[in-house]
């Protein structure tokens, strides 16, 4: 299943927004607009589901209410999140999960729902509050997408948002992970634990991914030849690389000596590779090549003819935006203002679908309209 259809009320920077959404969505914005919690909009809902999250765990780890609401929210302050989902070919609307959350006004202010919705095509299988809810308050605590024991109908649902993934790997994390002590972050967004990910992965299905990795860095990464996964004296995961060198074999390398861009790169292509689930990615970009990034898009469109696997990404780059293959529909634009940020899809703006149809990329048809209006006044700082 892919969401061909996201709607939010009063979550962070946005105050509205009604978006379509196609197998690749590229959200592009100024610093400070929202990209990041755009994406956090999935991953909320992925933390209600997920193994001892819950709806008041999501809310708590976010700080709460106050920091979950929008700053423009005026006399209706209610936070809603719909999501419509679709087969992956975008087409025949399956379901609709729709929660619309409150704040108790005195007493522990925990978060309640205004209401959870479940639509199967157009037949509602749920409609809170009911009057179970009404006997009980406490129950609107918590959804019914979280337990078991009352989402037998729409179950579906519930695995398809507890397998959303989010990445952002951070090269240090792999490197040393021993110097980052205390519990790690649930779903390990930042890749403290991608070696163990990747040993617990079954054997031929991870030779055949490595594999695959090897021959991508065997074009993107000079001289390396060779990639493979090994364990310690301890028994410790670790990738090694053997690189082309004046030595008969060559020399190898592990993790602890791969550059930036090599291990943001393996990780990249291993999430790539992973799963058929929707992908979040955030500024996938960093730390590689302006080359490798122009070849990004192509490479993910490849990877989704064959698992179509739904990717939401932001951006920052023209590089990765220079793609001619990326079309006005599959990019959303981000605009801030006093009353929260706006969200565009690109081809909805006619200047820029002229521009489009006149020959030029998404970064010289829309990215201009992403740079702060005041950055010249940088020159006298």
């Amino acid at each position: 299943m892919l969401v061909n259809r996201l709607i939010l009320k009063n979550w962070r920077n946005f105050q509205s927004v009604e978006v379509s959404l196609g197998l690749r969505v590229f959200i592009a914005g100024p610093n400070a607009s929202g990209k990041s919690n755009l994406l956090d909009a999935f991953a909320f809902l992925r933390d209600i589901v997920k193994s001892g999250g819950g709806l008041q765990k999501a809310v708590s780890d976010r700080g709460g209410i106050s920091k979950i609401r929008c700053l423009a929210a005026r006399q209706y302050p209610d936070i809603e999140i719909e999501v419509h989902l679709s087969e992956n070919n975008g087409t025949n609307g399956r379901w609709t999960y729709a929660i619309g959350i409150k704040q108790e006004t005195r007493g522990h202010r925990f978060p309640y729902l205004a209401y959870e919705k479940v639509l199967k095509g157009d037949q509602i299988i749920l409609q809170r509050p009911d009057s179970n809810d009404a006997k009980d308050s406490l129950r609107l605590t918590q959804t019914h997408l979280e337990q078991i024991s009352a989402n037998a109908e729409f179950r579906e649902l519930s695995k398809f948002f507890d397998e959303v993934s989010y990445l952002h790997l951070v090269p240090q994390l792999i490197r040393h992970p021993e110097a980052f002590s205390g519990p790690g972050i649930a779903g390990d967004p930042y890749g403290r634990s991608f070696l163990e990910r990747i040993a617990r992965t079954p054997e031929a299905t991870r030779r055949s991914r490595l594999k695959k990795i090897e021959a991508a860095l065997q074009i993107a990464v000079p001289q390396l030849k060779e990639l493979i996964d090994v364990k310690d004296e301890a028994g410790v995961p670790h990738l090694e690389a053997v690189y082309q060198h004046w030595r008969p074999y060559g020399a190898k390398q592990r993790e602890d000596q791969f550059s930036d861009g090599t291990l943001r790169l393996i990780g990249l292509l291993w999430s790539l590779l992973e799963d058929d689930s929707l992908l979040l990615l955030e500024e996938p970009e960093l730390s590689l090549n302006a080359g490798i990034i122009k070849k990004l898009p192509a490479l993910m469109y490849r990877i989704q003819r064959q698992k179509k696997r739904q990717i939401v990404l932001s951006t920052h780059s023209p590089d990765l935006l220079s793609d001619p293959g990326i079309g006005g529909e599959e990019v959303l634009l981000l605009s801030p203002s006093e009353e929260g940020t706006k969200v565009e899809l690109a081809s909805s703006i006619q200047e820029i679908k002229d521009l489009l149809e006149g020959g030029l990329s998404i970064a010289e048809a829309a990215l201009p309209r992403t740079v702060p209006p005041s950055t010249s006044q940088l020159d006298m700082f």
